[in-house]
């Protein structure tokens, strides 16, 4: 896994390409650009058969660095850095920072490519790919660009752990209008990976973003919940304001258990989630909430009903 952070400072999980895979990658993009050539190179003789010899030699070396060099620069530029052997093999080149590469990155690869593959015949590509950290060979570093694998496994998705059941629906009045893609990115991609984190570095990350989003909602975190605790139930009440933004005003939350909910059971979390507490870096482990579930319509309420500008009621 390699982390790339964006110009808006969001750290993006990327998987370089392993060397089989780009080798076999580029062994399928030779193969077809060597029959092109040779398609080529039988019509380039049998219509220049009636020029001299110099103008069949300026011909060929052209129809050369056009295919073999050429082909390949413009197929990476207009496909986003998606050849046919990285298409088959599910893999596309990206800038450093994670976006597409232009026209000036595919030509840096292209010619430094012919160096350190045609000419070579892979060695040079294969040597610095094995002592490169993320796989790069020349092109990709003289460039500014990474080979990453666009195919991952579904199964490991990242699990965002719900907040303690005892601050469900404890910041409902909260104004998450102004908090932005990047913060919410980063808050989930922080809660996804907290335990694997060292417990100092997981609470100086968890204070920093808690301190970030209450800044964006004008309301300080309360001195009373952790940090990480603190930003799983900004997530869920962001959660349920969307559903209920999806399925109307008057949608109602409902899952396993609860009277006149309809579906299949939500897939249960683990059984226990650790928060680094506020007073300390050592974790402290909750009891973990059921994740926001199926959603219904409830009953209409009436006119004379009060609500919150969030669709929520007020609570009694």
């Amino acid at each position: 896994m390699s982390e790339l952070v964006t110009g808006e400072a969001v750290a993006l999980e990327l998987r370089p390409a392993k060397l089989p895979s780009r080798a076999l990658a580029v062994m399928l993009d030779l193969v077809v650009i060597g029959l092109v050539y040779t398609i080529v190179t039988i019509v380039l003789v049998i219509s220049t058969a009636s020029l001299d010899e110099a103008a069949q030699v300026a011909l060929s070396i052209a129809a050369f660095i056009l295919v073999l060099v050429g082909a390949p620069i413009a197929v990476e530029t207009l496909s986003h850095g998606r050849s046919l052997g990285k298409m088959a093999c599910g893999l596309r080149v990206v800038r450093d920072d994670g976006g597409p590469i232009r026209f000036r990155h595919a030509l840096v690869r292209g010619a430094v490519g012919v160096v350190e593959i045609l000419m070579t015949f892979g060695v040079v590509a294969c040597i610095a790919s094995l002592v490169s950290a993320r796989g790069r060979r020349l092109g990709d570093v003289v460039a500014g660009t990474l080979v990453v694998r666009e195919r991952v496994p579904v199964g490991r998705t990242a699990f965002v752990p719900p907040p303690p059941p005892w601050l469900s629906g404890r910041f409902a009045e909260l104004d998450l209008s102004g908090v932005p893609d990047g913060l919410w990115l980063a808050v989930r991609q922080y809660l996804t990976r907290m335990r694997q984190l060292d417990p100092q570095v997981g609470s100086a990350m968890a204070e920093r973003l808690a301190a970030d989003v209450a800044a964006r909602t004008g309301t300080p975190a309360p001195r009373d919940v952790p940090p990480a605790a603190y930003l799983a139930a900004v997530v869920q009440e962001r959660q349920v304001r969307e559903a209920r933004r999806a399925f109307g005003r008057g949608a109602a939350i409902s899952g396993p258990g609860v009277p006149g909910s309809f579906g299949a059971p939500a897939p249960q979390p683990p059984a226990a989630v650790t928060y680094p507490p506020a007073g300390g870096p050592y974790p402290a482990v909750v009891q973990a909430a059921a994740p926001v579930p199926v959603v219904e319509a409830a009953p209409q309420h009436q006119a004379g009903d009060r609500r919150s500008s969030g669709g929520f009621a007020p609570p009694a």
